[in-house]
C-alpha cells in the first residue's frame, strides 16, 4: 500500500509531531487516531520474545509472556554460521508477527572489550567481522517478515558500570576498525529498520547527541534509512538528540520532553523541518510493518526444536583425550546443580520467560541411564563437606564423571560488571577433588563469558556450552552422548586469567575509560603479545578430523579496486559426519602502520561425509586489507605483501599464500623540517631524495672523521649509521650545512603539493 508519509506529517499538528518522537509507555509508540496512525509496540529482545503486557520494566524483573529462549548471542555467534543465524532471525520474526510486536529490539553487537563485561552473553564476538556477519544475517531472517530490528547498542559501549553517564575515550582509528565496524555491516548489508544508541559519551558527548555518530557516519556515510531510537532512559537533552539525529526517545518522558520539542521550534531554536524528518523516519517503519501482517500462529513447541538445533550447532568442544562421545552402556555420573536447572540465559532486559526448559538429567532419560548427585549448590558459592563427599564417592564409582558447572545467574547480568573472572571456589575445589579420583573427568561450562579453569589441565573432556536456551540441555546430552557431531568454534578468545587481558588495567572506569589498548582486542593482542591463552579464538574440536589442502589464490597481484578469490579444499578424513569451519585471515607484511598480526576476514561451515571433500570459496576486497588512517578519513590498504592465512583456528593455520596489492591512493605527505630521513626513504615518492639526503650525511660523518661502525670489519653494511640517519629530522641536512634552507622548503613543498 502506497502511502504519502509527507503529506501525512503535514496534516499533523506540531504537538502530535513532538509525540510521535517518543513513547507512549514503555513499549509503545503514541498514536494519532484522527490520521489513522496506530500505536505499535516494540519488545525485546535479541534471542528471543521478552514481550510485557502490564508491568513494564527494562531490566527483566517483573513477568512477560511465555515464549521461547533461544540461544543467546555469546552461544549462536559460535556457530559461525549465517544459514543458521538467518533462521534463528526468521523464527523470531514469525513469532513477533504472531505476537503484535513491530520491532524487536536486537541483535545487540558490541565488542567483547573485556570477560568482566555484565552483558557479554548478550553480544556476539571479541571480533568485528564475524560480529557484523552475524547480525546481518539474524537482521536478515527478521525483517524477512517486515518485523523491524535496532541493532544496539551504538556505539562502545563495553562496560555496564555507570553506563549512563561515562565515557568511552576511543581514538577514530580504534572506532573504525573495533567497535564501528559490526554495526557499519550491518547496515550496509541489511539495513536494520532502527538502530537504538548507547548510554554512554563517547569521547565526552552522549551518543544520544552526537551528530558524528548518529547522522555524519551512520546517515549519510553508511545509508541507514530507518529511524534511531534511544536506549531506555539514555536521552540527556532532547533537542540536541533530536538535531544530532536521535528521532525516538524511550520510554514514555510523560510529556516533559515532547513540550521541550514544541518549544523549541515555537522560539527558533529547532527547525521544524528536523522534525518532520524524524516523524516520517518512524511512520515508515511502523506502516511497513502495519501494511504486511501476516497471520502468524505462535508456533512454541517447533520453535523449541529450533532452539535445539542452534544450540548444538554451536556448542563448543575446547578438550577431548580419547573420553567423547560417552556410551550408553557406560556407568556415568552428572555431578552439579546445573544438570537438573540449567542455567541457559542471562539477566537483564533479555531475560526470557520460558514456557518451557530441558535439563541434561531429563533428556539424557532417552539414552542411557545415569546417576545424578548434587555436588555443590548452583546458586551459591559454598562448599558443603557432604554433598562435595557424595559426588567424590559417585565419582570414584562410575566409569566416567561428567561436572555440570558455571555461573550462577548473580554473577553476571545486566546493570553490573563481574569483579572476578573465576567460577566460585566451591566448584573449582570439588572439579580438582573429583579429577583426583576419577581420570574421565568431563566438565560442562555453562557461563555468559570466559572463566579461569585451574583444572583444565586435569580433566580429559571440556565442553563449553555457554548459556544454550531453553533447549540447551537436550543440545548438551545429544553432543556428549555423540547423536551431534559438536561443530562450534570459540566466538571469543578464553585467556588464561583475567590479568592478561588488554583492557585490564583500563576497563570500568567510572568517569572516562581510555580505550588505551586500541585496535589490540581479543586475539589481535593475545597474539601480539605472543601469550598463551586457555583457548584461543576460533578453536572447536569434532569427533571427526579435517585436512585442508589445495589452497589457490585467482591471482598473485591486485589492486585495491580488486577483489581476490580463495579457495581451498576441505576432506573429512574421519569415520563419521561433520562440520569444519574454515578460517580465513589475512595478515599485513606492508609495515605501512602497526597492526595486528593476522585479522579474522572471511569464514564458511562445511557439512562433510566421511572421505568426502568439498572446495570452500572466499572474496576478499578492499577492506579485507585496510586499516583506518584519519589523515585520509577513508579505509586504506597499503601497497605491498599480505599473507592469506586459512585455519581451523586463529592459532591453528594449515595453509598461507602470498598476495601483492598496489594501491591506487597514497597517503597526504605532510612533510615538514621535522620528517624523520627514514621516513622519506620508506615511501616511494620520495625515496629518491631521501636517499640523496642520506649519501650527503654519510659522507659528512665521513669528511669528519667520524667512525660510526659497530665493529672493524670490512662490511659495508653500517648498520648504526643507518639508523642514525633514519630517525634523524631532515632539518639536520640544513644544520650541518648540507643544503640551503629555502631550497629544502621548496622541495618539501613540491612533495606535500604532488
Amino acid at each position: 500500500m502506497e502511502r504519502n508519509l509527507k503529506e501525512l506529517v503535514s496534516q499533523m499538528t506540531l504537538e502530535e509531531k513532538a509525540g510521535m518522537c517518543s513513547g507512549l509507555d514503555f513499549w509503545h509508540l503514541k498514536s494519532v487516531d484522527r490520521l489513522d496512525i496506530p500505536s505499535v509496540m516494540v519488545s525485546d529482545g535479541p534471542h528471543g520474545l521478552r514481550k510485557q503486557d502490564d508491568k513494564a520494566d527494562h531490566l527483566g524483573i517483573n513477568e512477560s509472556i511465555k515464549a521461547v529462549c533461544f540461544p543467546p548471542a555469546v552461544l549462536s555467534a559460535c556457530s559461525f554460521d549465517r544459514d543458521l543465524l538467518r533462521e534463528l532471525g526468521d523464527t523470531v520474526g514469525k513469532e513477533a508477527q504472531a505476537t503484535d510486536v513491530s520491532v524487536v529490539l536486537g541483535p545487540a553487537v558490541n565488542i567483547k572489550r573485556s570477560p568482566l563485561c555484565g552483558r557479554n552473553f548478550e553480544y556476539y564476538s571479541e571480533d568485528p567481522y564475524l560480529a557484523g556477519e552475524s547480525a546481518a544475517a539474524f537482521i536478515d531472517g527478521v525483517q524477512s517478515h517486515h518485523v523491524g530490528t535496532s541493532i544496539k547498542h551504538f556505539a562502545a559501549n563495553n562496560q555496564e558500570l555507570n553506563r549512563m553517564s561515562c565515557s568511552s575515550e576511543v581514538d577514530e582509528r580504534t572506532l573504525r576498525e573495533i567497535y564501528l565496524p559490526a554495526f557499519e555491516t550491518a547496515v550496509r548489508k541489511s539495513q536494520p529498520y532502527t538502530v537504538m544508541c548507547s548510554y554512554n559519551k563517547i569521547n565526552g558527548t552522549y551518543s544520544s547527541e552526537n551528530p558524528w555518530l548518529l547522522t555524519e557516519v551512520l546517515r549519510d556515510e553508511w545509508g541507514f534509512e530507518g529511524y534511531v531510537m534511544s536506549d531506555w532512559g539514555a536521552v540527556n537533552e532532547r533537542v540536541p538528540g533530536l538535531k544530532a539525529g536521535l528521532d525516538l526517545e524511550m520510554p514514555t518522558s510523560g510529556g516533559l520532553t515532547d513540550r521541550e520539542i514544541v518549544a523549541a521550534v515555537q522560539d527558533g531554536s529547532l527547525d521544524e523541518s528536523v522534525l518532520d524528518q524524524a516523524v516520517e523516519r518512524i511512520l515508515r517503519i511502523t506502516f511497513t510493518w502495519l501494511d504486511n501482517r501476516e497471520e502468524q500462529d505462535f508456533t512454541l513447541e517447533a520453535d523449541h526444536e529450533t532452539a535445539r538445533r542452534i544450540a548444538e550447532e554451536s556448542m563448543v568442544l575446547l578438550k577431548n583425550e580419547n573420553v567423547l562421545p560417552l556410551t550408553p552402556s557406560e556407568n556415568v555420573v552428572f555431578i552439579g546443580g546445573f544438570a537438573k536447572k540449567p542455567r541457559y540465559q542471562g539477566g537483564g532486559s533479555s531475560h526470557i520467560n520460558s514456557f518451557r526448559v530441558d535439563s541434561a538429567i531429563d533428556a539424557v532419560r532417552d539414552i542411557a541411564e545415569v546417576s545424578y548427585v548434587e555436588g555443590f549448590f548452583s546458586s551459591k558459592d559454598i562448599y558443603d563437606e557432604k554433598l562435595a563427599a557424595e559426588a567424590v564417592e559417585a565419582a570414584k564409582k562410575a566409569d566416567k564423571a561428567v561436572i555440570f558447572a558455571g555461573l550462577p545467574d548473580s554473577f553476571e547480568s545486566e546493570g553490573y560488571d563481574r569483579s572476578h573472572m573465576r567460577l566460585p571456589e566451591c566448584q573449582d575445589r570439588l572439579i580438582r577433588e573429583i579429577a583426583e579420583v576419577q581420570p574421565n573427568t568431563i566438565v560442562v561450562l555453562h557461563n555468559g563469558s570466559p572463566v579461569e579453569m585451574p583444572w583444565k589441565d586435569d580433566v580429559k573432556g571440556l565442553l563449553e556450552a555457554y548459556l544454550g536456551g531453553q533447549a540447551g540441555g537436550s543440545a548438551v546430552v545429544n553432543i556428549l552422548y555423540g547423536k551431534v557431531n559438536p561443530s562450534g568454534k570459540l566466538a571469543e578468545t578464553l585467556p588464561l586469567k583475567l590479568s592478561d587481558n588488554p583492557s585490564y588495567l583500563n576497563f570500568a572506569e567510572r568517569e572516562k575509560v581510555n580505550y588505551s589498548e586500541g585496535v589490540f582486542v581479543g586475539y589481535r593482542y593475545y597474539d601480539a603479545k605472543e601469550m598463551e591463552v586457555a583457548f584461543p579464538f576460533g578453536h572447536g574440536l569434532s569427533y571427526t578430523t579435517f585436512k585442508y589442502s589445495n589452497l589457490k589464490l585467482d591471482r598473485t597481484e591486485m589492486t585495491d579496486q580488486d577483489t581476490l578469490t580463495v579457495s581451498v579444499d576441505v576432506t573429512n578424513t574421519g569415520s563419521r559426519a561433520g562440520k569444519e569451519v574454515v578460517q580465513l585471515y589475512v595478515s599485513d607484511r606492508t609495515g605501512s602502520v602497526r597492526r595486528p598480526l593476522k585479522e579474522l576476514k572471511g569464514y564458511e561451515k562445511v557439512s562433510l561425509d566421511p572421505g568426502e571433500t568439498k572446495t570452500v570459496t572466499m572474496t576478499l576486497d578492499k577492506r579485507s586489507f585496510a586499516w583506518y588512517s584519519t589523515e585520509l578519513h577513508d579505509w586504506y590498504a597499503a601497497s605491498g605483501e599480505y599473507e592469506i592465512l586459512i585455519g581451523a583456528s586463529s592459532r591453528d593455520i594449515r595453509l598461507t599464500e602470498k598476495i601483492r596489492l598496489h594501491s591506487t591512493r597514497n597517503l597526504p605527505l605532510n612533510l615538514t623540517l621535522n620528517t624523520p630521513m627514514g621516513d622519506l626513504i620508506a615511501d616511494e615518492r620520495t625515496r629518491e631524495f631521501g636517499l640523496a639526503l642520506k649519501q650527503k650525511m654519510d659522507e659528512f660523518f665521513g669528511a669528519a672523521g667520524s667512525n660510526t661502525k659497530l665493529s672493524d670489519d670490512d662490511s659495508d653494511e653500517d648498520p648504526m649509521a643507518d639508523a642514525m640517519a633514519a630517525s634523524m629530522p631532515i632539518r639536520n641536512v640544513v644544520s650541518f650545512g648540507l643544503m640551503e634552507k629555502e631550497e629544502l622548503f621548496k622541495k618539501l613543498k613540491e612533495f606535500n603539493e604532488k
